[in-house]
C-alpha cells in the first residue's frame, strides 16, 4: 500500500506538464475524475446521514457531521468571485479559461441525463479507453460497494493522496500562474482542503466505523489498494498520451 501511494504520489505525469497543450490535454482526461470524486462523496453522504423521507436521525452523528462538511465544501465552495459553486464546476470554468472545452465530459453528462448507462455513456462521449476504465472502477465501488470500501477508495484513493499530488503538479510545471488562475485556484484550494480539513474528516470517519474490527478494516485495505492502482494506471496512459502529443509537435 505504501509503496503504490508513493507511486502515485509522484508519478513522472506531474512533471510533464509543460505549456498549455499539456495543461489542456490533462485536463481533458482529469476532469472526469472531478466528475466520478463526488459519487463517492454522495454515497457516503447516503450512508452516514439521513437523505431520505421521512427523516431518520443518523446512526453516527460525528460521522454525519463530517461528511456533511465535505459536502458543503465540495458541492458549495467558495470561488475566486466570492460566490459559491462545486469543485466540478471550478474545474469546467478553468478548463474554459486555459482554452479547451470540456467537450466529452459534457457529451458524457448528456448521456447519463438521456438515460444512457456509463458504458455507453462513456463511449458515445469518446472518452478515452484508460478514463473510461477509471470511472467504471469508481462508479461501481460507490453503486456496490460497502460502506467501508467506499470509505477506504474515498480516504486512500483521493484526499490524503490529492494534496501531494497537487503541490507536485504546481512544483514542477513551467506554466506561468497568472496565466490559469482559476486552475492554481483549485489546485491550491484542494490541498488546502484536502490535508487540513477533508482528509482528516475521512480518516476519523474511519476511526469511528471501523475500529478494532479486522474485516471492516481489510475491506477498506482492498478498496484502497485497488482504487490507488486505478489511478496509477490512469497516470499511466495520461503519461503516455503527453508523450505521444510532445512527439507530434516536434
Amino acid at each position: 500500500m505504501r509503496q503504490a501511494g508513493h507511486a502515485l504520489q509522484h508519478h513522472r505525469v506531474f512533471g510533464m506538464v509543460r505549456d498549455l497543450d499539456d495543461l489542456r490535454l490533462f485536463m481533458r482526461w482529469h476532469v472526469f475524475a472531478v466528475w466520478d470524486f463526488m459519487s463517492l462523496v454522495k454515497r457516503l453522504q447516503m450512508d452516514l446521514t439521513c437523505v431520505s423521507l421521512p427523516w431518520m436521525p443518523p446512526r453516527h452523528p460525528k460521522a454525519a457531521r463530517l461528511v456533511n462538511e465535505i459536502v458543503l465544501g465540495e458541492e458549495s465552495d467558495e470561488t475566486l468571485s466570492d460566490g459559491h459553486t462545486s469543485h466540478y464546476d471550478l474545474y469546467l470554468e478553468a478548463m474554459r479559461e486555459v482554452g479547451v472545452e470540456p467537450l466529452e465530459v459534457n457529451r458524457f453528462l448528456n448521456e447519463l441525463r438521456n438515460g444512457r448507462g456509463v458504458s455507453e455513456a462513456l463511449q458515445s462521449a469518446q472518452a478515452p479507453t484508460a478514463v473510461a476504465d477509471f470511472v467504471r472502477a469508481t462508479l461501481l465501488t460507490a453503486e456496490t460497494g460497502s460502506t467501508y470500501e467506499v470509505l477506504g477508495s474515498f480516504f486512500y484513493g483521493r484526499e490524503n493522496v490529492i494534496p501531494t499530488m497537487f503541490s507536485a503538479l504546481l512544483a514542477e510545471w513551467a506554466i506561468d500562474e497568472a496565466s490559469v488562475p482559476t486552475f492554481v485556484y483549485y489546485l491550491k484550494r484542494h490541498i488546502e482542503l484536502d490535508g487540513d480539513a477533508h482528509g482528516p474528516a475521512a480518516e476519523a470517519i474511519i476511526d469511528e466505523l471501523v475500529a478494532d474490527d479486522l474485516e471492516r478494516r481489510l475491506a477498506v485495505v482492498r478498496a484502497a489498494v485497488a482504487a490507488v492502482r486505478a489511478r496509477i494506471a490512469l497516470w499511466d496512459a495520461l503519461a503516455d498520451a503527453l508523450a505521444r502529443q510532445d512527439m507530434a509537435a516536434a
